[in-house]
């Protein structure tokens, strides 16, 4: 069965070739995600003062992979406890935050969080929260670093090879 989650892990080029890497993602956009202006541009989102995030919709066959197991691989991408900020990258369109649609998904977000909290000791900076909106970003952000091999990415190559062999034990 296809079901969808949004994440925000930084920097959405390299967060959208991760996901891609998992087996059981069967389709990915990067866009803006939970902010207060109708049709934002890339430009627009970049001076902060929309309240939108960089966000990847993932639709995934969840008779392949779990939503729990793309949360643990969702966590394994990104520093959970700094706010605003992923790798280089800074300002609150790059906040990390795990965006839903269905109320169903919550339990199993709950468990995640809290399981990966135990792991530190400050609080996650991790958004939680029911997608209010997303906007699809330009057609040159989707793929991005499948057009352009060698473009900026606060992902080390590592973790999309990491991501290609994750196998989720069911």
């Amino acid at each position: 069965m296809e079901k969808e989650i949004y994440l925000a892990g930084g920097c959405f080029w390299g967060t959208e070739h991760y996901f891609k890497q998992i087996e059981g993602v069967v389709e990915t956009e990067v866009g803006f995600a939970n902010g207060h202006t109708a049709s934002p541009t890339y430009k627009e989102v970049y001076t902060d003062t929309t309240g939108y995030v960089e966000t990847v919709y993932v639709k995934y066959d969840s008779n392949v992979v779990s939503l729990e197991f793309l949360l643990q691989m969702f966590f394994k991408a990104i520093d959970p406890t700094s706010l605003n900020k992923q790798g280089h990258d800074e300002g609150t369109r790059y906040r990390t935050g795990v965006y839903y649609t269905s109320a169903d998904d919550l339990p199993t977000i709950e468990k995640v969080f809290s399981e990966e909290q135990k792991k530190y000791q400050q609080p996650l900076a991790v958004e939680k929260l029911p997608l209010e909106n997303f906007y699809t970003a330009e057609e040159y952000h989707q793929d991005y670093l499948d057009k352009n091999p060698d473009g900026y990415c606060h992902l080390p190559e590592a973790l999309f090879e990491f991501a290609r062999q994750a196998k989720e034990k069911r």
